[in-house]
């Protein structure tokens, strides 16, 4: 079967990609922006890649079209799927449908932090030895690829709460019936398709719906709004985490830090202490991401010890905190952090790793909740553990000008948050009076511009 894939080089449509590619179908497939690290994966795959849409992208026609949810009415190509009656569907329907069925499913939802925790409990369960089917959406980097069929009857996948196509506005996850899930935590977020909290909350209590009775469901002690969303309804187990005594009451995992920047803790479950965590991670964020997958783990019979010895070896998914280079002591980091919520966690992490060495934030808002202003209010102290901020207004937000301005205003400073409107502004601004050693942490859901490769260039160019 020939299978054209509309805004392939989005993270879960490229993922799907790769699952068609491995049951033997021909996939193609078009996008607007054809960027690293999807559109190299897709191409070592042997998958073709159009870029932009037309009606010629479907000639040969193919069989079926899968129509990622960027796509809208009036775009040429869905025009032309549709006046030329070729099937279709979204892609989540076409995963339920050709991969998921019959299958155990573990899935990983939540506002921050699923591809990380997906890309977790995915590594746990292949240390086991499971060789589990996955859909990340990301690059592991413990894995060649973000998604495989694998040889059991798990599968792990990254359950977003995002529509699932234009023609279908349920959330993705709805479509994937878990055994076992994971509910990291639950914020405003994706605007441009929900009213308010309340219409995600609802949302998420669909989606533990769908969990059997003798599922379970793994979730922080500490989140109201999920609260929320299991007050509507809850028939499956209920596991929770926290860290430290956070919370009055035992909480059935808990990790106690044993380092100040989650570098180290032990792991206690029912109030026993089953092991001890030391990785390359850092961060309350991860800590509770580990905390999730190991309980989700225990679920299919993979024992704490087991789990915890696995993550002591995880590397990590592909640009989040990655670090890019080390040219004479400054350190630049590519990270997806693009909600003030989960800006703030990741510098929290930083600092705490880094102590008082000197971090430059530089941060592109662009998810369509951010270019609406939606989080404005709580932007700039989203970025208060950084020394310097730069923030790339490449969109010509005037919301943003406008904010920083105010900012600079009131407070007699125009160095801790500056706006620039381009890659090269950026640059010039990063390289003028940039201390060494520091920490250069470039926060951006898309390709921003090429910065990250050009400005590594230009340190290796002035200081290496």
């Amino acid at each position: 079967m020939h299978i054209h894939i509309l805004g392939i080089c989005g993270t879960f449509m490229g993922s799907l990609a790769v699952l068609a590619r491995e049951l033997g179908h021909t996939v193609t497939g078009s996008d607007q922006g054809v960027y690293p690290p999807m559109s190299t994966q897709l191409e070592s795959q042997g998958i073709g890649l159009m870029e932009g849409y037309s009606a010629g992208h479907l000639e040969p026609r193919p069989d079926l079209v899968l129509i990622g949810n960027a796509m809208s009415r009036g775009n040429p190509e869905v025009e032309a799927v549709l006046n030329l009656n070729i099937d279709y569907m979204s892609g989540p329907e076409w995963l339920a449908r050709e991969v998921l069925r019959h299958r155990w499913v573990m899935a990983v939802a939540g506002t921050h932090g699923k591809t990380t925790t997906t890309s977790m409990l995915l590594w746990i369960l292949e240390q086991a030895g499971f060789n589990p089917g996955y859909l990340v959406g990301g690059v592991p980097l413990d894995f060649p690829v973000s998604a495989r069929l694998g040889s059991s009857d798990f599968f792990v996948i990254e359950a977003d709460e995002y529509d699932s196509a234009f023609f279908d506005k349920r959330s993705k996850f709805i479509h994937y019936r878990p055994h076992t899930l994971i509910l990291n935590n639950l914020e405003f977020d994706h605007a441009d398709i929900f009213e308010n909290v309340e219409a995600i909350e609802r949302q998420f209590h669909h989606l533990v719906r769908t969990v059997p009775s003798q599922g379970l469901i793994v979730r922080p002690a500490l989140d109201p709004h999920l609260d929320n969303a299991l007050a509507m309804g809850c028939w499956s187990p209920v596991q929770d985490t926290a860290i430290g005594s956070e919370v009055t009451r035992t909480a059935d995992w808990r990790a106690e830090l044993l380092s100040e920047d989650g570098s180290r803790f032990m792991v206690i479950h029912h109030e026993q202490p089953v092991a001890t965590l030391k990785w390359g991670q850092t961060g309350m964020h991860n800590v509770r991401n580990a905390l999730a997958a190991i309980a989700a783990a225990r679920h299919v019979g993979i024992t704490p010890d087991h789990a915890v010895a696995a993550l002591c070896r995880f590397s990590g998914v592909k640009r989040r905190m990655e670090l890019l280079a080390d040219v004479g002591g400054v350190r630049v980091y590519d990270d997806f952090a693009h909600h003030p919520t989960a800006i703030a966690t990741t510098l929290e992490g930083l600092r705490n790793q880094v102590g008082d060495e000197p971090i430059l934030a530089l941060i592109e808002p662009r998810s369509n909740t951010m270019k609406q202003g939606v989080h404005r209010d709580n932007l700039l102290a989203s970025a208060a553990q950084a020394d310097r901020v730069l923030w790339a207004n490449l969109n010509d937000m005037d919301w943003l000008q406008e904010l920083v301005g105010a900012w600079q205003a009131d407070n007699g400073d125009t160095d801790l948050h500056r706006v620039e409107s381009s890659v090269e502004g950026l640059i010039e601004r990063v390289l003028d009076d940039l201390p060494s050693p520091c920490h250069i942490v470039i926060m951006s859901n898309g390709g921003f511009g090429g910065i990250h490769g050009k400005l590594v260039a230009e340190l290796e160019r002035i200081r290496g």
